[in-house]
């Protein structure tokens, strides 16, 4: 299976992306001259397809164990080395589960199904970078 995006560039450092399935994202980057970016930068949307699709997983896997009455916040941070090309070599992912009836046992088998074996894009950061994960429950 393949994938192909196409992005077209929208002037400055602007570029739009699509997708598989017609859908759009910005990214940029900051320029001289210009108050704020309009889309995320090339390598922090790295860091949130990492998130979204280990959150994608997480929300899957809960839906087939009938879980569907919690909130869901995923922090990533990632070190970039100090050389050219710069690249995350150290990644921190962090998992907040809040709301009145967390089961901890099953919330936390899902993030290590989704980290473990289900996370195409978790995987491809672990062939650069050293991955940590932490799992955090807030209940109510």
């Amino acid at each position: 299976m393949a994938h192909k995006t196409t992005t077209h560039w929208k002037g400055r450092m602007l570029f739009e992306s699509d997708n598989p399935s017609g859908n759009t994202v910005l990214m940029d980057t900051t320029d001289h001259g210009i108050a704020r970016q309009q889309g995320l930068s090339p390598k922090a949307m790295m860091l949130s397809s990492l998130a979204g699709c280990s959150g994608i997983d997480i929300v899957d896997i809960l839906k087939k164990m009938k879980i569907t009455d919690y909130r869901l916040q995923i922090d990533v941070v990632g070190e970039l080395t100090d050389d050219h090309p710069k690249y995350y070599h150290n990644v921190d992912v962090d998992y907040y589960f809040s709301g009145r009836h967390i089961d901890e046992k099953k919330h936390k088998r899902a993030v290590e199904l989704s980290v473990e074996k289900y996370c195409g894009v978790m995987e491809m950061f672990r062939k650069f970078a050293n991955v940590n994960t932490k799992i955090h429950f807030q209940t109510q």
